[in-house]
């Protein structure tokens, strides 16, 4: 109960952080959607990496470490370190200065412009949202089994079928009342204030797991020793995955480039600027968290308590081994508190996941076809937060269908949007890119991502592989050379929009910003 008590004060803390950045919010669309273009470095930074650490990288990178091993860090964190940084500079200055210049709220908006194709913008919208949605789930799986974890025995009456925890289903209708009521409250102002807020508190608390629980394990040696003589498959790092597999993983972290959300909060940044210190630190953050969460999962195959018991018995519930691990090696107060952070980490995402979908719905779909001037601000805020509520009940509505492990699932829904970044790089960097290209690589995307994922059985074999490597591979090439094909045999853009994004040459980030300038959609 005491761990429960502390999560919930945590919670509390997050709806009056809501409450508060509603008193800051000036009553308009673009401050609702964009914060007025007034977000600075570190709450830049923070945004931007509270809400690219979910689910998949503290309950899932745990869960799969448990199950492959130590391999899973160089599988993905370290190539998230060095991609990641690599598409703020090359891809998030230049569309944020596209954003601010043309006025643009979402990807949508953009790609509509630069193909001058409303067909395109059409076709995106569904696709993008069908990926959101499972990575929303990644979150509401991650949260349910963490906190069922950690509450196990708090109410064995109630709650007999999962040893007295804290269901997952009612675990995730709390978690997504929370986050809807301070993005209801906030927009993307208080979304960037709470995920700076949850970035600080799982980042702590993640150090502090790991401190505690390598300390009642002996420390770091010992802990390692443990595996080392139980499961030495654990620490061998060649053997679980052929090279192949492993540089196609380099393929997964491109995926941040076409993420709506984070999108959003690129055109949220003051200046050009603001993203040095994200381009920066986002590695070193990478590192500090996924370091400690894989190195749990390793010890947790072999870790035992007094008894000679393990701490994580086999055929525990996926998902479940980062909670498991807290809850049986530290006290009910520290179970809290490290609860609350893994709850901060998934919490960081999916509530830049809810409201970039009803910005892209209220602008992408609703103005843009009826008319922006049959819309004032305050009914466009309406619209987008009906259809926040209903992607929100949605995405609950999934959760409690047959639960999937939150890391096979991950990859499924970042190998679409990484299969999508051949169209935002050619966008930005390739003239001769055409209308008909991107349509067509976006279709191709959609459909073999598809096959591939029905052949997966929708994301429950997780290991997965197509003609023997991860199926980005397979995705990404299939749209790089729809894109590029298409293209060479259709007609070039128009001059207009050339001289539009590519002036005399310029980087985007150098085109002077002219304030007031409406989008051309």
């Amino acid at each position: 109960m005491t761990a429960l008590v502390v999560m919930a004060g945590y919670l509390c803390l997050l709806i009056t952080l809501g409450a508060v950045a509603n008193r800051f919010f000036r009553g308009t669309a673009a401050d609702y959607f964009l914060a007025s273009h007034s977000i600075g470095p570190v709450l830049l930074l923070m945004s931007l990496f509270g809400t690219t650490m979910t689910a998949f990288a503290l309950v899932g990178s745990t869960s799969e470490a448990y199950r492959i091993g130590i391999g899973v860090y160089g599988m993905l964190a370290s190539w998230s370190g060095l991609v990641h940084a690599a598409v703020f500079f090359f891809i998030g200055i230049r569309l944020w200065a596209f954003g601010k210049r043309f006025g643009y709220v979402t990807q949508i908006q953009y790609f509509r412009d630069r193909f001058e194709s409303d067909l395109l913008g059409l076709i995106l919208f569904p696709i993008l949202v069908a990926l959101v949605v499972p990575y929303l789930l990644i979150g509401l799986l991650g949260a349910g089994g963490v906190v069922q974890s950690l509450t196990q025995g708090t109410y064995p009456e109630a709650f007999a079928a999962t040893n007295g925890g804290l269901p997952p289903w009612l675990t995730g209708l709390i978690i997504s009342g929370v986050v809807l009521s301070y993005v209801f409250f906030g927009g993307v102002r208080g979304a960037a204030w709470a995920n700076t807020l949850q970035t600080v508190v799982f980042i702590l608390t993640g150090l502090l797991a790991f401190w505690l629980i390598s300390s009642k394990l002996g420390g770091l040696a010992a802990a390692s020793r443990q595996v080392l003589e139980a499961h030495p498959e654990r620490l061998v790092r060649s053997g679980s995955i052929t090279q192949y597999q492993f540089f196609t993983y380099a393929l997964i972290p491109l995926s941040i480039g076409m993420f709506p959300h984070v999108f959003q909060h690129w055109l949220t940044a003051r200046s050009a600027k603001t993203f040095r210190l994200s381009v920066f630190m986002h590695p070193i953050f990478i590192l500090i968290v996924w370091m400690p969460c894989i190195l749990i999962g390793v010890w947790a195959t072999s870790a035992t308590l007094p008894d000679g018991s393990l701490v994580v018995p086999a055929g525990s519930p996926p998902n479940t081994e980062f909670a498991t691990m807290v809850h049986r090696l530290t006290t009910p107060i520290v179970s809290g508190l490290l609860g609350a952070g893994i709850l901060a980490a998934i919490m960081s995402s999916l509530d830049s996941q809810f409201f970039c979908l009803g910005t892209m719905f209220t602008t992408d779909i609703v103005t843009h076809y009826f008319g922006e001037d049959r819309f004032d601000d305050r009914q466009r805020i309406r619209l987008a937060r009906a259809f926040i509520l209903a992607i929100v009940t949605l995405t609950y509505l999934l959760s409690l269908a047959e639960p999937r492990e939150v890391f096979p699932l991950g990859v499924w829904c970042f190998t679409g949007f990484s299969s999508l970044f051949p169209l935002v790089c050619a966008s930005l960097y390739w003239k001769r890119c055409t209308k008909a290209g991107a349509i067509a690589s976006v279709i191709v995307m959609a459909i073999v991502w598809s096959l591939l994922f029905r052949a997966s059985n929708y994301g429950v074999n997780g290991a997965y592989l197509f003609l023997g490597l991860l199926p980005v591979a397979t995705v990404f090439a299939a749209s790089l050379v729809t894109l590029v094909g298409v293209s060479l045999l259709t007609k070039a853009p128009s001059g207009a929009t050339l001289d539009k994004f590519f002036p005399h040459g310029q980087a985007a980030a150098s085109i002077p910003i002219k304030s007031g300038t409406a989008a051309a959609d």
